[in-house]
């Protein structure tokens, strides 16, 4: 049968005057029927668009909460707002995969803008000297448009209120904590962040700059005794400029968080279309491992533990994008979870009063028990006894007791009177972003596949 004008006329007509002839009364039944097609077709089609609408705005309590904490964040530090610029290195690494993460969650492309409008102001504010400083520009010395193309080549800075200890000035531990210049495990979190940038956008020069910060920051924190003190070992805090060593000593994780940066930054770069040209990192990433190989990794403290979890995640997920890092690596860091939690769960510190407790080392701990979740759930998704060991299984078996640790935590300081309190205000804004990171983690948890 052939649709056209020409029989919805004759069938118009016929209605009207009454008087068709037979091949005009089975013309007209034949529109009828296709009218009667047409409409069921677009009553389905609007049930199902509509259908679609509300579950993209079905709201969900956790990412509304995440996306208000995010918005005072930005409205309070100046990101998009008329408020004074503020910047720290630690809060704002989580807040760019936050923002990241809200887009792909909800769709709407204002997310993507602020993670990439706040990149901006972190490498112009953390990758220049402070304004009560006696130097002035780029902390690496890079002339203003070399600066611009390369704003992470000397590193950033942490952010901290008090200027940097002057080179003769004594050495106080307590004061070093406000004191500014540059830890190692903040750059490592901002590589991520870079590079979560890359792969959410596809545009490689945030994966460069985090390839160029790796580079200069394994050249300024890594030392190598004499001979016979053995492997390389790390600073853990520099001075703005990378000259010399504030605190001399190591970061127990440092090794670690340098050794999966670089293979992440490394993973990403290899699978982009047209990658930008950049150290490539082979030299560092062999490095650190040695070093790894040396180092204790088991910890008690909550946001060291979650650190470990966090880490075995990314681990996990960039063996299944390709990556071949350690064999061994993924079950040290499941053992040494394990034994942290088994001593912190013991400890008693979440019955301490919040008055003697830090939000945010705790959230630490819940953002890794998120990522054990993940674990566990893609082990069991994609188990293979080839490629899955009966090992690793029961290693994230005996893990999962503590994931009712997470929702314990977050419960805590969910709560607005806890909220209220000196010991949540006097951080607020990297408890909330951690907060916000814990409601909704994907955004710093997941590696999307960078051709994705």
């Amino acid at each position: 049968m052939v649709f056209n004008n020409d029989n919805v006329l004759s069938c118009l007509d016929g209605f009207a005057a009454q008087k068709k002839s037979n091949k005009a009364r089975r013309s007209c039944v034949q529109c009828r029927f296709v009218f009667f097609l047409v409409i069921v077709f677009f009553t389905a089609t609007l049930a199902q668009a509509h259908a679609q609408t509300e579950a993209r705005t079905m709201s969900d309590p956790r990412i509304d909460e995440a996306i208000a904490l995010m918005n005072q964040f930005a409205e309070r530090t100046g990101i998009g707002s008329g408020q004074a610029t503020r910047r720290y290195l630690w809060t704002d690494a989580f807040a760019v995969c936050n923002y990241l993460g809200l887009a792909r969650t909800t769709g709407e492309q204002d997310f993507l803008e602020r993670a990439l409008q706040l990149v901006e102001q972190v490498h112009h504010t953390l990758g220049r000297h402070r304004d009560d400083d006696r130097r002035s520009g780029w902390i690496s010395g890079l002339r203003e448009q070399e600066g611009e193309q390369h704003p992470t080549r000397g590193g950033l800075r942490i952010g901290k209120e008090l200027p940097e200890r002057a080179p003769r000035e004594p050495y106080d531990e307590r004061l070093e904590w406000d004191r500014d210049g540059q830890y190692f495990h903040y750059l490592s979190k901002w590589m991520h962040a870079l590079d979560q940038v890359t792969r959410a956008t596809q545009q490689p020069r945030f994966n460069t700059w985090a390839r160029e910060l790796a580079h200069s920051a394994f050249e300024a924190f890594t030392v190598l005794p004499s001979p016979a003190w053995g492997p390389r070992r790390m600073h853990w805090k520099m001075s703005i400029d990378l000259t010399r060593a504030l605190v001399p000593s190591m970061g127990q994780h440092d090794p670690l968080d340098g050794y999966l940066s670089n293979l992440q930054l490394s993973a990403t770069a290899a699978a982009l279309p047209q990658p930008e040209p950049g150290p490539n990192l082979e030299q560092e990433t062999r490095e650190y491992a040695t070093m790894l190989k040396r180092i204790e990794l088991v910890t008690a403290d909550p946001l060291g533990l979650g650190g470990l979890l966090i880490d075995a995640y990314r681990l996990q997920q960039l063996i299944q994008q390709g990556a071949l890092p350690d064999p061994q690596l993924l079950n040290r860091l499941l053992e040494a979870a394990l034994a942290g939690l088994q001593h912190y769960a013991r400890s008693g510190e979440l019955q301490l009063p919040v008055q003697h407790r830090l939000a945010f080392r705790e959230l630490g701990l819940a953002i890794g028990l998120h990522a054990l979740e993940r674990m566990h759930q893609a082990a069991d998704r994609d188990y293979k006894p080839a490629s899955t060991s009966t090992r690793l299984r029961a290693q994230l078996q005996a893990l999962m007791q503590y994931l009712p640790l997470r929702d314990e935590i977050e419960a805590i300081w969910r709560d607005p009177e806890q909220q209220r309190d000196a010991t949540w205000t006097g951080h607020q804004d990297i408890n909330e972003v951690m907060l916000a990171t814990s409601l909704a983690p994907d955004g710093f948890l997941v590696l999307m596949p960078p051709e994705d």
